[in-house]
């Protein structure tokens, strides 16, 4: 049975493991969640994950955990931890394996009355543009030296070879590209997992989603990215594929070595590091950002091929449509970024881990257009609900590194999952609200399953009740594809 960590409700929205709650913890665990969401933690090791990320030399502040909280590879999915520059660590189990896996939205200028009718062939066409599964491929075929130059340009390579629009690019975290690459440090097998997965969806809880701007909370920011009730909206989740996940796993491997050559015992193994400052640690940053541009790459080659599939559908130029991205933003990621400490100003490397940023109205690194609002954060549902845009609050900086959830959380494991659900049963119910859903995979729906997450409505009530965001438009589903 799984220990459990005290928790202590600090407000109806804030929860600390104290640091006397196990041995080594240099600052406290802060979750933010509800009575109502706390039950789905009870017994699980997310926890207790949580805990063991507060032991890490020169952590920050505390070690924090967003109301999607679940279960994940040394960290828990939804932690946020921030590390010193010069006496702390970096760890790729507080990144994830899927490096920048993150979240699109575009919007168009289209009506759901408009696309109804047309609904089915228009998600049978994004299927058809989109290769989707498990290993799928399919994407563009690149050659050793245009991988390369991928890992190094990101969307903007994807831009420059003709696979979107010059304004895609500001309205991505980074501009789709993060500078810091390194595509040296990728290893051959990393890159060659690559070669043809760029504008492929995958598999798991990745997914394309037609949706309608069902409400709208902040008239006058929604406006701003052209949101408006009525229209269609097109949602898409997907990160740096296999290349990635390799480079995730070639750098736990030579972290793990490194801890056991110098007898470093964790906590949890899972946890493996290298200090941020040393040869190792910059080495892997640096081929995190290479990947992390991979992942801005394959999410602009999927939008050239939602924008082909609207083409193809409706008859008519993309740009007639609008089909302009929003913004793009990344859950996956570790970033040097400043922050205010101990009264003062200071670069800290935060990772975010299933946890998106959050920054508040005036920062450099929003977007122009936004930046008097404060910076979009994307939070997908499941299929059956709806997503959120919200915005990220002044409050926020201080509370969790500005800071948010990542989407609705898994309630349920994905083997869980297809234990309790059956396709037919997911299908027939999606199908009695108009969803239309398309999968690579039985298992794809029946893994996603809505039963399967918890309620997206009370995350995000979290979200705002503990000062991280607020909300700006619900959107909900019309049209799905799976991996």
């Amino acid at each position: 049975m799984t220990k459990v960590p005290r928790l202590i409700a600090r407000d109806p929205f804030t929860f600390e493991i104290p640091m006397d709650e196990q041995p080594g913890m240099r600052v406290p665990g802060i979750l933010y969640s509800s009575a109502a969401l706390l039950s789905s933690v009870d017994g699980d090791p997310s926890l207790q994950q949580l805990a063991n990320v507060a032991t890490l030399p020169g952590i920050t502040r505390g070690a924090f955990a967003m109301p999607d909280i679940h279960f994940g590879y040394g960290f828990p999915v939804g932690g946020v931890a921030a590390f010193d520059l010069n006496e702390g660590v970096v760890s790729p189990g507080g990144i994830g394996y899927d490096i920048n896996c993150g979240v699109r939205l575009l919007r168009t200028n289209l009506t759901v009355d408009e696309v109804r009718p047309r609904l089915r062939e228009l998600i049978d066409a994004l299927y058809h543009e989109v290769p989707t599964g498990v290993g799928s491929k399919g994407g563009l075929s690149l050659s050793g030296g245009e991988i390369l130059e991928v890992l190094a340009g990101g969307a903007e390579w994807a831009v420059a070879h003709g696979h979107g629009r010059s304004e895609d690019l500001v309205v991505q975290e980074e501009n789709g590209r993060h500078k810091g690459a390194d595509p040296g440090q990728v290893s051959d097998t990393a890159r060659k997992r690559g070669l043809r997965q760029l504008g492929t969806l995958g598999s798991g809880n990745h997914f394309l989603e037609v949706q309608a701007v069902d409400e709208v909370f902040e008239p006058a920011f929604a406006e701003a990215m052209g949101l408006r009730p009525g229209l269609v909206t097109v949602m898409l989740h997907t990160g740096s594929r296999g290349l990635g996940h390799q480079v995730a796993t070639d750098y736990i491997g030579r972290f793990d070595a490194r801890l056991q050559a110098e007898g470093t015992v964790l906590v949890d193994r899972q946890l493996s590091c290298a200090p941020v400052a040393s040869e190792d640690g910059q080495r892997y940053l640096g081929a995190m950002a290479a990947g992390a541009n991979f992942a801005w790459a394959n999410r602009q080659l999927i939008t050239a091929g939602v924008r082909r599939a609207f083409r193809t559908v409706f008859g008519r130029p993309d740009e007639t449509m609008d089909l302009a991205v929003v913004y793009d933003i990344a859950h996956n990621i570790a970033k040097v970024e400043e922050h205010r400490v101990d009264g003062g100003e200071k670069p800290l490397l935060v990772h975010r881990k299933g946890a998106t940023r959050a920054f508040a109205a005036g920062r450099e690194e929003v977007p122009p257009a936004y930046r008097p609002f404060g910076q979009p954060v994307l939070i997908p549902g499941d299929m059956g609900t709806a997503s959120y845009v919200l915005v990220g609050l002044p409050t926020a900086m201080d509370r969790s590194f500005g800071s948010s959830c990542h989407g609705a959380g898994r309630r349920l494991s994905r083997h869980a999952a297809v234990r309790e659900f059956r396709y037919d049963e997911v299908t027939r119910s999606l199908s009695t609200r108009g969803i239309i859903v398309r999968a690579a995979s039985r298992e794809g729906v029946t893994e996603e399953a809505p039963g399967a997450y918890k309620n997206v409505d009370e995350v995000v009530k979290v979200a705002e009740g503990a000062g991280l965001t607020r909300r700006v438009a619900r959107l909900v589903p019309l049209g799905v594809v799976k991996g």
